[in-house]
């Protein structure tokens, strides 16, 4: 699952197409290729910053599990440009599942464990991040076999009524999914609807001084 800008699916920029016409193919893609790379870096900055916000992890877990697609294919002059090869696509992608409770701040206590997946703080019973009695607690690692010491810093709940097996905790939060939807999606759209436009004239400008005089 990924959040894409793609240049000409843009409304804005069909008022540049007469601007666009003028230039050759290679001035052409570079001009798109600055302005998608620029667009896309500055929503990436706010799909990380709502991200983290909306599923309650820290921008530097966001900041690992986000990947960077930038556009590509212009080269830094003619004699390195092919035309027809390369992207104008800027991709931001995710992959993986149900994250552990272990990365939404756990902290045990009598009734379970409370954690805050989605940014808010709730209390899951009966879990468990250490073992032993209270108020002597131990890390789970001292405490369980080296199979289940594996775990160590999770959450976990008894399968049954037994000391074992374990059950293993996720916390319901899913970032591929949470990207495309709520206050991140809103964000990466708002960005390039906005900021995309004016770049492709900022860049056009950079590359062909008063091409607009």
């Amino acid at each position: 699952m990924a959040l894409q800008i793609k240049w000409a699916d843009v409304s804005g920029l069909q008022r540049m197409d007469n601007a666009l016409k003028r230039l050759d193919s290679h001035a052409k893609h570079l001009v798109l290729q600055r302005a998608v790379n620029h667009t896309g870096d500055k929503a990436r900055t706010r799909v990380i910053r709502a991200l983290a916000k909306q599923t309650g992890l820290s921008q530097k877990v966001i900041r690992k599990a986000v990947r960077t697609g930038r556009a590509w294919g212009a080269g830094a002059d003619i004699e390195t440009f092919t035309e027809g090869r390369g992207s104008l696509t800027y991709t931001l992608s995710s992959k993986g599942g149900d994250i552990s409770l272990k990365y939404f701040k756990p902290r045990e206590t009598r009734a379970g464990v409370t954690a805050a997946p989605f940014g808010v703080r709730k209390l899951f019973p009966g879990r468990f991040t250490k073992g032993g009695k209270f108020p002597e607690r131990k890390t789970a690692a001292t405490v369980l076999t080296k199979k289940e010491a594996a775990l160590h810093g999770h959450v976990y709940n008894r399968a049954g009524k037994a000391r074992t097996p374990l059950e293993f905790n996720d916390s319901g939060v899913v970032i591929p999914a949470e990207m495309l939807k709520g206050e991140t999606a809103r964000a990466f759209t708002a960005v390039v609807e906005t900021d995309l436009p004016p770049r492709v004239i900022h860049e056009i400008e950079r590359l062909v001084p008063g091409f607009f005089d």
